[in-house]
């Protein structure tokens, strides 16, 4: 087989060599654009014509059936500049001589000076995806990764900083366009100790064409931390801290390229405090037997998290390629809550007692990948990858909870301790091949992933006053998930016109082990998932994009977890190993204009199925909540996004966004039919100023409305924050100073929640007012681009990962 393949490739030159060809591309030198219909007129030395060719639709041309020699070739356009290049073809071994692109200067003969300044565009529109930069962004200067998103449009933060796509929690985040174990257990704390300033842009990827995996039901979250580098170094440092809660925090980026070798890293560390704060629970039971529950608490909390991911490249020669990456992280949470529970009958004080946790966890994550990448001769587009990933992260959570003056209450003193241990291996392999204005890709993958729970509940034998292990609520947990995986796309541009459509075929065999209560469980199914992209350009500033696509969400380990949480005795929750994946439909219209100001404007209307969902039942024994999840039922979402990005002036620009969803969301809790409907809506405005001498200030206004789960709704909340910022050196040292929402200390999260014989109000407190100031400096000098895979392997599968 291999003797076979050399004598192909011999064969293939042998033919080749007989006729030479130059190809190239010419475009606009200030716009970028390629140039249609140029006139190319290649000569010899001697001044005599060899061929005549014009540039097709995308700029391109190609003059073939050369002889070795050297020519002189003459760019000819109407109002532009001509051109005229040397073009050696002396050497008898060359079959194809690329000239890259060719950038014509627009010529006048009735204008002295012609001046064009324009500030660079912070939104950018593709075919399925959006993005954001942050580095056009003044802001980012001055804020987290976590403050910059609640600018981005389809995306927003809730009450309790947890980030939405669309509305939507189900989604995935990738760093890199590669998933990353720092963001598999708590994302928004590392999103806020990553200052925006280390950001180069945030994609949002409406319609994962399908090389990505089928899950994230409403899209995907890409995350750039580096840019394309070249010979050379760069980098940034960025020192911040901010007041009464959170913390202090450093971030920093650094890209190199010394010849063949390239590396890329960025990490960063902070500390989060959350001082003391209050929250409430209140509870009424209906019936004949009603009761009513309150609950008043306090909590204080400290943590602190780090990260660091680098990327190593390695260019054997110009076709093959080595990378490899690594990412390492860490965190740590303490904790402390006290809280006072009464339980009132109808006349009568039913129950009481007081409760103290103190509450530790640390997590762990480390992945690692491996990508080789070969190019071909014939075409630079035309690429065969080869990827494996390992990825490991292990959490311990533990709590240790005292009970004082009880009444009717008999539950002792206890403890609980949980430690999770998620692993997958991915082996993947992609090819891509362009044919004209075709390209196709196509690809296979298998994951093979673990998921193991420890958790352990023992309570305090007064006789003996030791903690002894309760066997009933004591249990191993041991679950496999496998995952085969192939897929076909194809993308095609057509005058104003661009397609991508595929499908992916994916095959998924899951068991599970519940080691001390000898219980099993298997599962297999197989899911079709297309998706179809459509972009029109209406003109040069403006197009009109399509996209269709169906989705699955695979239930993570926090959600099969059958732990069950007893750290509040009258609120029990866990997690349910029967889940089943959920489906959705996705179809969303968009139109985008980018001239002056950026304006977006997007619609979509999502079907979900066998929607994962938390539900809530009251055991009217105990009168304690019991809290797991379901596949409950469907769900559907109608709704619209709208963004501007204006500049008023030179030195004005201002933002805005709103969005507006409505859902219907039903299914059966208990045997008891239930739905729930409701409008969700979300806005925001930004305004920045730039004075001279290097200032900038911002002033930003959000407002977050209710969102609506199958048996409650959460409250609203409106913040602010202020920002100004100084370089003091251009372009290379900032001095940055914020104040979030200075008019209120602190703001409530509320949740409103009910079944068929309860209604629940609960808020927590959480500090709204802070300070913070950032100093952020960047070094270092580019010349020429660094070399990275192209394809690489993309696990964007699982839901409930992030808590």
């Amino acid at each position: 087989m291999r003797a076979l393949l050399l004598l192909l490739v011999w064969f293939s030159l042998s033919a080749e060599a007989q006729q030479l060809t130059i190809q190239g591309t010419v475009a606009d030198s200030a716009t970028k654009k390629p140039l249609e219909y140029v006139t190319l007129s290649l000569k010899t030395e001697q001044n005599q014509a060899v061929k005549t060719e014009l540039t097709g639709q995308d700029g391109t041309f190609t003059l073939s059936k050369l002889k070795t020699g050297k020519y002189l070739l003459n760019v000819i356009y109407v109002g532009y500049s001509a051109k005229s290049l040397p073009v050696d073809l002396s050497d008898s071994t060359l079959t194809i001589k690329d000239l890259g692109t060719i950038y014509l200067k627009s010529g006048s003969t009735n204008l002295k000076e012609v001046v064009i300044t324009a500030e660079k565009p912070i939104i950018k529109q593709e075919i399925d995806r959006l993005s954001y930069d942050l580095q056009a962004d003044p802001e980012s200067k001055a804020k987290s990764v976590l403050e910059m998103i609640r600018k981005v449009p389809l995306l927003s933060v809730d009450a309790q900083d947890n980030v939405k796509l669309k509305g939507d929690a189900n989604f995935k985040i990738l760093i890199n366009g590669r998933p990353s174990s720092m963001m598999e257990r708590n994302a928004k704390d590392i999103l806020k100790s990553m200052p925006a300033s280390t950001i180069q842009k945030i994609e949002v990827i409406t319609t994962p064409p399908a090389k990505y995996d089928g899950e994230g039901l409403a899209g995907i979250i890409n995350i750039i931390t580096n840019k394309k580098v070249d010979n050379g170094y760069n980098g940034s440092i960025n020192m911040n801290a901010r007041v009464p809660n959170w913390g202090p925090g450093i971030g920093s980026s650094f890209t190199g390229k010394n010849g063949k070798w390239g590396i890329s890293a960025y990490g960063g560390a902070s500390a989060d405090k959350a001082p003391l704060t209050s929250s409430l629970n209140d509870r009424t039971s209906l019936g004949d037997n009603a009761t009513r529950l309150v609950q008043n608490g306090f909590r204080k909390s400290n943590g602190e998290n780090g990260y660091f991911g680098s990327e190593l490249s390695y260019e054997i020669d110009s076709l093959n390629l080595v990378s490899a990456q690594v990412n390492i992280n860490g965190n740590s949470q303490n904790g402390l809550q006290s809280q006072s529970s009464v339980l009132n009958g109808t006349n009568e004080l039913l129950q009481r007692y007081n409760l103290s946790n103190i509450s530790d966890g640390t997590g762990a994550g480390t992945d690692a990948s491996l990508n080789y990448q070969l190019g071909f001769k014939a075409d630079k587009n035309r690429l065969f990858t080869v990827s494996y990933k390992f990825s490991q992260y292990i959490s311990d959570d533990s709590y240790s909870s005292t009970l004082t003056d009880p009444l009717n209450f008999s539950t002792p003193d206890f403890r609980q301790n949980n430690t999770e241990k998620p692993s997958e291996q991915t082996y993947q392999v992609d090819y891509v091949h362009p044919v004209k204005k075709l390209n196709i890709e196509a690809g296979v993958k298998a994951i093979l992933r673990t998921n193991k729970s420890e958790f352990e509940f023992l309570s305090l034998n007064p006789g003996t006053q030791q903690f002894e292990a309760d066997a009933l609520r004591t249990n191993n947990f041991d679950n496999t998930q496998n995952i085969l995986a192939a897929y076909n796309t194809y993308q095609f541009e057509y005058k104003s016109w661009g397609f991508k459509a595929g499908l992916r075929l994916e095959q998924t065999v899951v068991k599970a082990n519940f080691i001390s209560a000898n219980k099993n469980l298997n599962q297999n199914y197989f899911n079709f998932i297309p998706s179809v992209s459509v972009k029109r350009k209406l003109n040069e500033t403006s197009n009109l994009t399509f996209g269709f696509t169906s989705r699955l969400q695979r239930p993570g380990i926090y959600r099969l977890n059958p732990f069950v949480d007893r750290s509040n005795p009258s609120f029990e929750r866990s997690g349910n190993p029967d889940l089943q994946p959920m489906t959705n439909k996705s179809f969303e219209l968009g139109y985008s204009r980018f001239k002056k100001g950026n304006i977006n404007i997007n619609v979509q209307y999502m079907l979900f199925r066998k929607l994962v969902m938390p539900i809530t039942s009251l055991n009217a024994e105990t009168n304690v909540i019991l809290s797991s999840y379901a596949n409950t039922g469907r769900a559907r979402l109608v709704g619209g996004n709208f963004n501007i990005n204006y500049p008023l002036t030179k030195e004005w620009n201002i933002s805005a966004g709103t969005r507006l969803g409505y859902g219907w969301v039903e299914g059966m809790i208990n045997g008891v039919f239930i739905k729930n409907e409701g409008l969700m809506p979300s806005a925001f405005m930004s305004n920045s100023y730039k004075f001279d001498k290097g200032w900038n200030v911002s002033a930003d206004v959000n407002y977050n409305g209710k969102d609506i789960s199958i048996q409650g709704k959460t409250g609203t909340f409106v913040g602010s924050s202020f920002s100004v910022n100084k370089d003091l050196i251009k372009d290379k040292f900032s001095f940055s100073a914020t104040a979030s929402n200075p008019f209120s200390k602190y703001r409530k999260a509320e949740n409103m929640a009910w079944g068929n014989n309860f209604s629940q109000y609960s808020s927590n407190q959480e500090f709204w007012r802070s300070f913070s100031a950032s100093m952020n400096y960047k070094f270092g000098k580019l010349n020429g681009g660094i070399k990275k895979n192209r394809r690489s392997i993309n696990n964007d599968d699982l839901e409930g990962r992030n808590r």
